[in-house]
């Protein structure tokens, strides 16, 4: 996947966020280099599937953080949206960037209702480019693989010590891992 010279390539990557973690920076340099973006968009929802929205830090404190640690590149931008369907948020966009955790979220069928439901939303999807995270399931080893044939996957080489990176760690002391702004 490379971009033309009359169109150039737009990502999302969406997350939590809650805190950024240098992986999360990494995935998104990776991204942008290995996939020649000319925007990535790291988009924030302010409802969020599977988590409790409650527990977590408000989403205008997220999404300035997520700026002052993004200012590093200008083809990085923060956006939020009311969507929370994956497949929903990546509408209109030519890339979806995942971590691996969260493409076992995209293909279960229980977020969208049912199987049918699922591969219909699958079809719309745009070209995925995956992160390998722990637990990371190899592509075509997973219940879902079938699903996964309608979409297009990237997956992206990444330094392998970032699979072990969550924003769960970082939240319970694990301050290394947290991401920060340049200069800091």
């Amino acid at each position: 996947m490379t971009s033309s010279p009359e169109r150039s390539l737009v990502g999302v990557y969406p997350g939590t966020f809650d805190p950024a973690t240098i992986a999360h920076v990494a995935i998104a340099r990776a991204a942008l280099d290995q996939l020649g973006l000319a925007r990535l968009d790291l988009t924030i929802s302010a409802a969020t599937l599977g988590k409790d929205d409650t527990r977590l830090t408000p989403i205008d404190d997220r999404l300035a953080r997520l700026s002052e640690i993004t200012a590093f590149d200008t083809r990085l931008a923060v956006r939020s949206t009311t969507d929370s369907l994956l497949v929903d948020i990546a509408e209109g966009y030519d890339v979806l960037v995942l971590g691996g955790d969260k493409w076992a979220q995209v293909l279960d069928p229980e977020w969208y209702g049912g199987t049918n439901a699922r591969d219909e939303a699958l079809r719309r999807l745009p070209t995925v480019a995956l992160a390998p995270r722990h637990p990371w399931i190899e592509l075509g080893d997973d219940p879902g693989a079938g699903a996964a044939e309608l979409v297009e996957v990237i997956v992206l080489d990444l330094d392998p010590t970032h699979r072990e990176v969550s924003a769960t760690a970082v939240r319970d002391g694990r301050a290394e891992w947290r991401a920060r702004p340049p200069d800091t």
